[in-house]
């Protein structure tokens, strides 16, 4: 299956940008410098160097635009003439073959000022004729300048376009503007086409998907036609006639009977008559939308002859097996895209339509016959005259019986609050599924403030769990507690026991003077001469400081 993706084409420069880009490569990529002393034939591989080099950019970059567009003769006839619509598929031809001659410009020049390097005589000589290579080479370009912006333009364009298979199951949405078209789209797929109360709305292609039978289709929402000559239409009336003329799909022709779209029905019918050679050997299908302001009943016997009239041209349009026409079953339905009802039938009958024909078609072609020499159904046959109708267990009947009745007796909030009053009267009870051991405790009223304190502040929900924990936990620290006394009074005699209170007062009182100290001022280390200022550490204070140790003075200060 072959798939069409432009949004892959890469960018075409501008002329400007593109001899911008050539150039910086070039000088990025050869050699730069070169000295009046080498030997000549250097000199000429240096600039022949650079000629080649440049040459073989230009023809890698335009044959790379070349190759990326698409060639209007080897893609699907349906994108072939959708591009000569938008786009005039002459002028895109001569723009390519303007690319493709500046191309083999640049390689004769290429071709010519390499011949010439040839017999360069000096370094001036061939440093001129790069110059003059590459000024020639960058001058064609500038001449395609405008054709490379045209080029861009329609890759630009063309990027835009729906990604739209030919060859998948399509079903194709056509008619007047504003009788439902876009809205119905919308409805069965996840595409999100513009919808307004206005005509004109759609002005391209839109595609979307949907599923049915576990099959995949394509249904792409068409623009408006309008009923006059092909000649006269305009481009947007051409992507729709374009789509109907090439493309395998099931059309669904969309009439308006309610007239909202500012259209009557007799020229409804005559856009029908004009444009049916389109629908020849496909499935076609009517679609009366709008039922939901007029019902096709309700419409003039004048009005209703001309449906019939268009029901009998759709039901030729179908050809068969065997070349006779189809039953008229599914040829015309109604629908209403604003209530919804019919549009699922709607697309049912397209996509069943639609596959019954892609069938008939496979079975007529050879290949089925390779297909059908490889399958073999084997039918059983019945060994006795008994009937053996299907049976279930009765445990799995009760089991649904009961499983009815639980459902039929279920009430809702929904069906409480319509009971009640509604909304605003009726008041949905949040207590009700409340497990407690009683339900009578359900509705209780939980004070807030009790004995002046907050309620809440005293709720925890894992209390229980923590204080479990707790109690744990002071078990084992008593346990560890009880055996050191046990060992300590196992171990020491009383004498012992005695010192051993001594030493702990003391190293208490220890500590405690250690912590005094740390926050007075006579922990502080001892200040040098140089920064006591003020006189505070004299001998004086150093006398009194060494009779508090026992020691004598007069030693020290000797």
């Amino acid at each position: 299956m072959v798939q069409y993706n432009f949004k892959k084409m890469p960018v075409v420069p501008s002329g400007k940008d593109f001899i911008d880009i050539i150039l910086s490569r070039n000088q990025r990529q050869t050699p730069t410098v070169v000295h009046k002393g080498y030997a000549i034939n250097r000199l000429r591989q240096f600039y022949m160097r650079k000629v080649k080099y440049t040459q073989t950019d230009f023809h890698e970059k335009l044959s790379a635009i070349i190759d990326e567009f698409p060639r209007l003769d080897d893609i699907h006839p349906f994108y072939g003439d959708l591009l000569h619509v938008l786009y005039n598929k002459d002028h895109y031809k001569l723009a390519l073959d303007q690319i493709d001659t500046a191309r083999n410009l640049i390689s004769e020049i290429a071709i010519d000022y390499v011949k010439l390097l040839k017999y360069g005589d000096s370094l001036y000589r061939c440093k001129s004729l790069k110059v003059a290579a590459l000024g020639r080479m960058c001058t064609v370009i500038k001449r395609i300048g405008p054709t490379l912006a045209y080029l861009e333009q329609i890759r630009q364009h063309m990027a835009r376009l729906p990604s739209i298979d030919p060859n998948t199951r399509t079903i194709l949405i056509c008619g007047y503007p504003n009788v439902g078209k876009s809205s119905f789209i919308n409805k069965i797929t996840r595409a999100d086409v513009d919808v307004q109360p206005y005509a004109f709305t759609t002005k391209s292609l839109f595609v979307g998907h949907t599923d049915y039978k576990y099959l995949r289709y394509q249904v792409i929402d068409t623009p408006w036609i309008l009923d006059r000559p092909f000649e006269d239409c305009n481009i947007i009336e051409m992507c729709s006639i374009t789509a109907l003329a090439h493309l395998r799909a099931a059309v669904l022709f969309f009439l308006d009977i309610s007239g909202s779209c500012g259209y009557t029905i007799a020229q409804q019918a005559a856009l029908f008559h004009s444009i049916k050679s389109l629908f020849m050997n496909k499935p076609l299908i009517i679609v009366c939308n709008k039922t939901d302001l007029q019902p096709l009943e309700g419409i003039s016997e004048e009005d209703m002859k001309l449906v019939t009239e268009m029901k009998a041209e759709a039901v030729k349009t179908v050809i068969g097996q065997g070349g006779e026409a189809t039953n008229d079953d599914g040829i015309l339905l109604t629908m209403s895209t604003l209530t919804e009802e019919g549009v699922i039938s709607v697309k049912n009958a397209a996509c069943e339509r639609l596959l019954n024909q892609r069938v008939e078609l496979k079975m007529k072609s050879k290949k089925i016959n390779d297909c059908l020499d490889r399958f073999h159904v084997e039918i059983p046959k019945p060994g006795d005259q008994r009937e053996r109708p299907p049976s279930m267990p009765q445990a799995v009947l009760e089991a649904k019986a009961k499983q009815a009745a639980e459902k039929e007796k279920r009430t809702t909030e929904k069906d409480l609050d319509n009971e009640n009053g509604g909304a605003g009267v009726y008041s949905a009870s949040l207590k009700k599924n409340y497990i407690l051991a009683h339900d009578e405790w359900k509705e209780d009223i939980m004070p807030e403030i009790l004995d002046k304190h907050n309620v809440f502040d005293f709720i925890d929900p894992d209390i229980l769990n923590r204080l479990e924990e707790l109690e744990r936990e002071e078990g084992i620290r008593q346990a560890e507690v009880d055996d050191d006394v046990e060992m300590g009074g196992m171990e020491l005699t009383p004498e012992e026991q005695k010192t051993l209170a001594q030493i702990r007062k003391k190293k208490s009182l220890l500590i405690q003077q250690h912590r005094i100290k740390k926050i007075t001022a006579e922990s502080r280390p001892t200040v040098p001469r140089i920064f006591d200022k003020d006189r505070e550490f004299t001998t004086k204070i150093m006398w009194r400081q060494l009779s508090e140790l026992g020691i004598d003075p007069r030693k020290a200060t000797n």
